[in-house]
């Protein structure tokens, strides 16, 4: 029989849990230091895709998993430069409210888009598109070390495809972006306030 005064070891459970936590607690003081650090994280990211690229160029294989990287990449890029808050959206809720004859009410807030400044709000923040970009990449890498991953497919086909995706997003995006008159990127000088010119 066991005495009560004898320490008794923690179950493998529980010492599984607590190193996980300990794991994720490093993991997250890390991507916390890494935060200011914008062009370092970009180029670590890039020279991860170089690495992919090459490895896909090398090995003549695993264009399947490119292709896939390429799409969620597009993905995340499209999230990126569109707003959190769709004007088309917004759109069409105001001209419902018009056929239903809500707007009958009184004085109201500014409506149209000239008589406020509205700052852009993206619907995936740069943090979590180097986060997913990254991420993404360090998967496919490990994709291309399986030949489960290498499927047998003609390669040009996919490269055209890909191309004639991107551009007919891109176009949609762009017109959007023309149509709601958007910029997704602070271009221009900075000004700096309280400061000398």
């Amino acid at each position: 029989m066991m005495s009560s005064d004898e320490p008794t070891a923690p179950p493998p459970l529980a010492a599984a849990q607590l190193q996980f936590a300990k794991l994720q607690r490093q993991y997250q003081q890390t991507l916390d230091r890494w935060t200011p650090h914008v062009l370092q994280r970009w180029l670590g990211t890039l020279g991860l895709l170089i690495l992919f690229m090459l490895r896909i160029v090398l090995s003549q294989g695993w264009y399947i998993v490119c292709y896939a990287l390429a799409i969620y990449l597009l993905n995340l890029l499209l999230a990126f430069l569109q707003p959190r808050f769709d004007p088309s959206l917004q759109d069409d809720l105001v001209a419902d409210e018009i056929e239903e004859g809500a707007g009958d009410e009184g004085p109201t807030l500014p409506s149209q888009r000239d008589d406020e400044f509205r700052p852009f709000v993206r619907r995936l923040p740069e943090w979590q598109f180097w986060l997913s970009s990254t991420r993404a990449v360090v998967v496919a890498l490990f994709c291309t070390l399986s030949e489960v991953f290498d499927v047998p497919v003609y390669w040009p086909i996919l490269v055209v495809y890909f191309c004639v995706l991107f551009a007919l997003t891109m176009r949609r995006q762009i017109q959007h972006m023309m149509k709601y008159k958007y910029i997704p990127f602070d271009i221009g000088r900075k000004t700096r306030y309280g400061g000398s010119h």
